[in-house]
């Protein structure tokens, strides 16, 4: 029995029904290749391979990379052993499918590897810990830089609640299935993305602040200006940053950079 590697945050899933449950949330089809980031024991990736044409599983732990060929003849599975983070996402066929239990610690990085990239997936279905799952598809309320990252380049919904007892070792905490569809039309138009997050992050800069204060140092211009120009935007003084949606935020870019 293969022991888990705890630094690379490895929890085993086996339960059949939940497997199956996430590799339908990604609709996958006959003709379609998954890449799956970090497969552990395979248990999922036996669910991708009865629905996909191909499987690219990507596995940081070198042993676990080495076995898992074997444990399926006669599939089409490439197995990598390489960082999903240093991996090449261009050599992914268009329009590919990402499914992936997702290691807690570096949820934010994959997610936004996946959506920046030139090659974008068509659909990625992450199962991560519930409290990020539901940080990426948050409402206006709620939102935060990663929410905002997300529903950017993608419409984001959420999936099952995996308990911590499905998995072994049990982790600390739930988990729960994300589901990211990537946006056909890009929804920044007119604007730089780095304009964009430059403001964005200005907002968030100082959380528990109003946006006035915080646009106002993150920007470093005065109150009266901010004020000026949340006035133009439709956006409230008093409001917080994470009370603002997408529009909104591009509205306010769009003035910002008048």
């Amino acid at each position: 029995m293969i022991k888990n590697n705890k630094s690379l945050g490895q929890h085993w899933l086996k339960d059949r029904t939940v497997l199956a449950a996430i590799a339908d949330c990604a609709d996958i089809n006959s003709d379609d290749t998954v890449l799956e980031i970090g497969p552990g024991l395979g248990t999922l990736t036996s669910e991708l391979l009865r629905r996909a044409k191909k499987v690219v599983a990507v596995e940081f732990d070198a042993e676990l990379a080495r076995k898992l060929p074997a444990q399926f003849p006669g599939k089409d599975l490439e197995v990598i052993t390489s960082d999903i983070l240093s991996f090449d996402l261009s050599v992914m066929p268009k329009d590919y499918v990402v499914v992936a239990n997702v290691p807690y610690y570096i949820t934010s990085k994959i997610v936004q590897l996946l959506m920046t990239a030139d090659n974008k997936p068509k659909t990625a279905v992450l199962l991560v810990q519930k409290e990020v799952a539901q940080r990426l598809a948050a409402k206006p309320g709620d939102m935060s830089i990663l929410g905002i990252s997300a529903q950017l380049f993608a419409d984001v919904s959420l999936g099952d609640v995996v308990p911590a007892s499905f998995f072994t070792p049990p982790p600390k905490v739930d988990s729960q299935v994300v589901i990211l569809k990537t946006r056909s039309i890009p929804f920044l138009t007119d604007i730089d993305e780095k304009d964009f997050f430059r403001v964005v992050k200005a907002g968030f800069s100082a959380k528990r602040k109003k946006i006035r204060s915080s646009l106002s140092g993150g920007l470093h211009i005065d109150k009266s200006e901010v004020e000026a120009i949340l006035q133009k935007a439709g956006v409230s003084p008093d409001a917080r940053a994470e009370e603002l949606g997408l529009d909104q935020w591009v509205q306010l870019v769009r003035i910002v950079e008048e």
